[in-house]
């Protein structure tokens, strides 16, 4: 196979898949640390180093932004050759190669031992960065896909309101048309990460009279506004992860307006469907620990002859296989269009995925998950016992996934709905 080249700040990138890999490789050697020795082929020793298995994290807001900016100069430095964005096009900053090198690249940068995953990160470049590539006009284009890639602006999505969470076509936050801007009043809630993002992308009511599906617009709303207030929501597992945003009068240009007027719900089905596709391979995407994990740890509790914990870890291990392939077969989907209902499945599979590793590690360790006996790796996994369930209402619930299942895969007819034909402002509330 012949051997092209992309350049980047004037340095070679290898397009052959192969010599990419390999150019990828020794750009890590001299850029990051692998998390083990190249001498040593074998795994650390159980007991050393860090042990993480958290969902959200149990942090303080200076630790949890000191995460945050790791990320982000780790992204920096990557973007210097381009790896920051492998398969976006060369108008965005990427390399303009295919899904196939990402993925290698990703798989590559996983030895390496990258900065902790935030969520606030993985929004802005995995789910804001690509709706605005899809809907955007190209001055919006042009303002914020780079920069949302490069990590240098942040993004949090503004979806979900106290009376409005699964079903998020009842939002009620207000935009109102006044000449060449909007005048915005309402709450958001859960949106992770806002307490460190320079944007949100925003769903908003802008014409009650329409059903309630058609009366929705998407804007991008910039959170030092005048008019905004961001207020973190302390977690069960101790961190603040989460906030709510009040929103008073506060002006939006229609400069700022993402995709249509009354399009507003399409712009949000796309993004949901960017957050449901689990088939990136993205290292900064990992969440809630590992088969590697859960297997150390009962082969350091000694219970790995236990019959019940044998078929425990044998689902578990199963699912994450049949979950690999469901990715994979996502990911080859996902090259010929648009993140479709598909994505449901995938993040059924992935919620049910941390049920089953809290089923296993809950038999595993017994009063070691509850008691802190300061062994390592034992007590570490209440962070994700605590944490999984939230996940199974992030994104869109588990109920609401088996709905799209149902009705845009299978074809089963809908669910009966009194609202379907009625106006917004007539539902009742």
């Amino acid at each position: 196979m012949a051997i092209g080249f992309v350049a980047v700040n004037a340095a070679p990138i290898e397009t052959d898949l192969d010599g990419f890999i390999e150019q990828a490789r020794a750009w890590l050697d001299q850029n990051a640390a692998p998390r083990h020795s190249p001498q040593d082929e074998q795994p650390r020793a159980w007991g050393e180093g860090e042990f993480s298995v958290a969902v959200f994290h149990n942090l303080s807001f200076e630790e949890e932004k000191q995460v945050l900016d790791d990320l982000v100069a780790w992204n920096a430095r990557k973007r210097q050759r381009g790896y920051h964005a492998v398969d976006w096009p060369v108008e965005f900053g990427g390399l303009g190669l295919t899904r196939a090198h990402s993925l290698a690249f990703n798989r590559l940068e996983r030895d390496y031992g990258p900065p902790a995953s935030h969520e606030l990160f993985a929004v802005t470049k995995r789910l804001i960065a690509p709706t605005i590539a899809h809907f955007g006009t190209a001055d919006q284009k042009t303002r914020f896909v780079g920069p949302l890639l490069a990590t240098e602006v942040l993004c949090c999505q503004l979806f979900s309101e106290p009376g409005a969470g699964s079903d998020l076509a009842g939002l009620a936050c207000r935009a109102v048309r006044d000449g060449d801007q909007w005048i915005v009043n309402g709450q958001k809630v859960w949106s992770s990460g806002a307490q460190f993002a320079h944007w949100g992308l925003l769903i908003a009511r802008s014409d009650p009279d329409a059903v309630k599906h058609n009366g929705m617009t998407a804007f991008m709303l910039p959170l030092d506004h005048p008019g905004v207030e961001v207020r973190p929501i302390r977690q069960m597992s101790g961190g603040t992860s989460f906030n709510e945003v009040f929103i008073s009068d506060a002006p939006i240009g229609d400069d700022l307006r993402i995709g249509a007027e009354g399009d507003g719900w399409n712009v949000a089905l796309t993004t949901l469907g960017y957050e449901r596709d689990r088939s990136s391979g993205d290292s900064s995407g990992a969440t809630g620990g590992s088969w590697e994990q859960l297997l150390g740890t009962a082969q350091e509790m000694g219970v790995t002859g236990d019959p019940v914990i044998r078929e425990a870890l044998t689902r578990m291990y199963v699912h994450r296989r049949v979950e690999h392939m469901l990715n994979r077969r996502a990911a080859d989907l996902a090259r010929l269009g648009q993140p479709g209902p598909e994505g449901s499945l995938g993040k059924i599979f992935w919620t049910e995925g941390m049920r089953l590793m809290s089923d296993a590690v809950s038999l595993v360790l017994g009063p070691r998950l509850v008691a802190d006996t300061g062994e390592w790796g034992t007590y570490e996994w209440g962070e994700h016992v605590l944490g999984a369930p939230g996940y199974r209402i992030a994104g869109g619930s588990d109920e609401i996934q088996r709905n799209i299942i149902g009705e845009r895969v299978l074809g089963l007819p809908r669910e009966p709905r009194v609202d379907r034909d009625r106006p917004w402002k007539d539902v009742p509330r």
